[in-house]
């Protein structure tokens, strides 16, 4: 059988117990604290990384600050989904966007002649169109369905949609905790931009988003915006995507994201001497939560190569 550390902790715990107490269950000892903390991590299966944390800060006390205090480290964290174009698109009219955006889509090779089924599953397809609860009621998902259609994609979800408002099946929400969409082109559409759904979708090549709200973490974390309600923009881009009938779409081919202007050195390039990885201080470890701009000797002691895991000290000067 499967046992998790917070089991096999409460176990040892409630043997000692019994071995320091004889029959009797003592309050205030050592031992009996060590018991209430192990039932307390037995809560849920998932509590075991809890447990690791709260035991490692027992044992290890709170890490020292760095010499350098934290304003050695730029205070812009880095985004989720990793560095993205966030295009935000602002001139003109509501359909002056739209047009705008399908360029853009086109332009960097997504090919609306051709499509998906709307039930294809999430890690399986190219494209994903996705509901967020800023949809608002449930007719809404029509509008979900035809911009799906017109732009031959699967329909996806944030987890509320789908664990507490029901518009879809659970196997439809895109998140951590959920299906991850690493296809070629995802449209969030009233989505805000949970931090477990963005882990979700890091891997997209493009990312559109669609909200009301210009401040949601979605638009730091996107490819293409626009700021406006669902309601008006979604009819717009069904209607300019809608070629008719689609073609089949042929076996994926994964798009690079689209290319960054090339930032300005900041700073020393180092390599790792295990793989090869270079470090660039323009761009940071999104996945590490290194901000770009950071640079290789501001990094934490503990950071590792993200290809190979092999240690900072690994490194050499390019």
């Amino acid at each position: 059988a499967k046992m998790y550390a917070s089991d096999i902790a409460l176990e040892v715990t409630n043997d000692a117990l019994q071995i320091h107490g004889g029959a009797g269950f003592m309050k205030g000892m050592e031992v009996e604290r060590a018991y209430r903390d192990a039932k307390i991590t037995t809560i849920y299966e998932g509590t075991n990384e809890i447990q690791r944390v709260v035991i490692a800060s027992h044992i290890l006390g709170k890490p020292p600050k760095s010499a350098g205090g934290s304003s050695s480290q730029p205070k812009k964290p880095a985004p989720i989904t990793g560095v993205r174009k966030k295009v935000i698109l602002r001139d003109g009219s509501p359909a002056e966007q739209v047009a705008a955006l399908v360029e853009h889509l086109k332009k960097d090779g997504h090919d609306f002649t051709v499509g998906i089924p709307i039930d294809t599953p999430i890690a399986q397809a190219e494209r994903v169109v996705s509901a967020g609860k800023g949809i608002g009621d449930k007719k809404n998902m029509k509008l979900i369905e035809d911009l799906a259609k017109a732009a031959g994609a699967a329909i996806g979800s944030s987890r509320p949609v789908a664990e507490t408002l029901k518009y879809v099946p659970l196997n439809r929400y895109v998140g951590m905790s959920g299906q991850k969409f690493t296809g070629n082109l995802y449209i969030a559409c009233g989505i805000s931009g949970a931090v477990q759904h963005l882990k979700g979708i890091k891997d997209a090549s493009t990312i559109v988003a669609i909200n009301t709200n210009a401040g949601a973490p979605i638009f730091k974390n996107c490819d293409y915006g626009i700021v406006g309600d669902v309601n008006e923009i979604l009819p717009l881009l069904t209607a300019a995507l809608d070629t008719g009938e689609k073609q089949p779409a042929p076996p994926m081919v994964k798009m690079k994201r689209p290319r960054l202007p090339k930032p300005e050195p900041i700073g020393k390039r180092y390599v790792c001497g295990g793989c090869g990885y270079e470090y660039i201080p323009e761009l940071g470890d999104p996945d590490g939560d290194i901000a770009p701009g950071t640079l290789f000797e501001k990094l934490p002691e503990d950071w590792v190569c993200p290809e190979c895991a092999e240690p900072k000290d690994q490194f050499i000067e390019a």
